[in-house]
């Protein structure tokens, strides 16, 4: 079970981002000229950050969910009152190409190829949006599910309203993977994240990897009491280092 962005792919932020500061500002008002956005970039931008955090506190308060997520196309809906579904998933696409360009990580391809060649269930838990599958292809050439990806095991946060480090998305893995008749212990979860990732697998009984190959997206939470006595199974500094240990295995 793998992490996306930061483990598989790398990305300008390290991780799924909606931020802009990175972004010449050029860029951002070529993008909102193009789709006939009148209003200043910063004013929208700033209601944006503003609406998510407000949806955000609606579910913790109304539905309990501890790290709530929201769909990132109802939030630009919202914003430019539009009913255009099409034309603000096209605009959130580009949006989130400009905050946070991402690149397939070195030996993604390889990896693939071994889990896929061994006949390895293999899945994702991870923060996403819309927009996340389509980099596989887009970069890949293939679907999730041709690249060897178990469908019942997709798990991405925006389809269940829930982001990590929330127990909740590895639950709901841990529950499909053992009416596929495997326990916690022999599942092995990837991911670039002590907190985000390495935490809620180590609590729910997996088997926990640390890919530690991308200064930018790695995050050890050194500071977090979650995490400061928390060791992952094994370290890996590339991909490729997971076929051999999954060769070992």
């Amino acid at each position: 079970m793998f992490d996306v962005y930061g483990t598989l792919f790398i990305s300008g932020s390290g991780d799924i981002s909606i931020i802009s500061k990175n972004v010449k500002k050029d860029r951002i008002e070529g993008l909102f000229k193009k789709y006939g956005i009148d209003e200043s970039p910063e004013l929208v931008i700033r209601r944006f950050f503003d609406l998510i955090k407000a949806r955000h506190n609606e579910a913790k308060e109304t539905l309990g969910i501890d790290y709530p997520e929201v769909v990132i196309e109802q939030i630009w809906e919202e914003l430019l009152c539009s009913e255009d579904a099409a034309t603000v998933k096209k605009f959130s696409l580009e949006y989130e190409l400009l905050t946070n360009p991402v690149w397939p990580m070195p030996g993604l391809n390889d990896l693939l190829l071994f889990i896929k060649q061994h006949s390895l269930v293999s899945g994702i838990i991870s923060n996403a949006q819309f927009y996340t599958p389509l980099i596989f292809e887009a970069f890949l050439g293939y679907g999730l599910e041709d690249l060897g990806f178990n469908r019942e095991l997709l798990i991405f946060s925006y389809m269940e309203g829930v982001a990590k480090p929330s127990f909740r998305l590895f639950e709901k893995a841990k529950q499909r993977l053992e009416r596929m008749g495997f326990g916690p212990h022999e599942v092995l979860y990837i991911g670039n994240d002590m907190l985000n990732d390495i935490y809620p697998a180590n609590r729910i009984g997996f088997r926990t990897t640390l890919f530690a190959g991308d200064k930018r997206s790695l995050r050890m939470r050194e500071e977090n009491p979650k995490t400061k006595k928390l060791n992952p199974d094994v370290i890996i500094s590339k991909l490729n280092d997971l076929i051999s240990i999954l060769s070992e295995n």
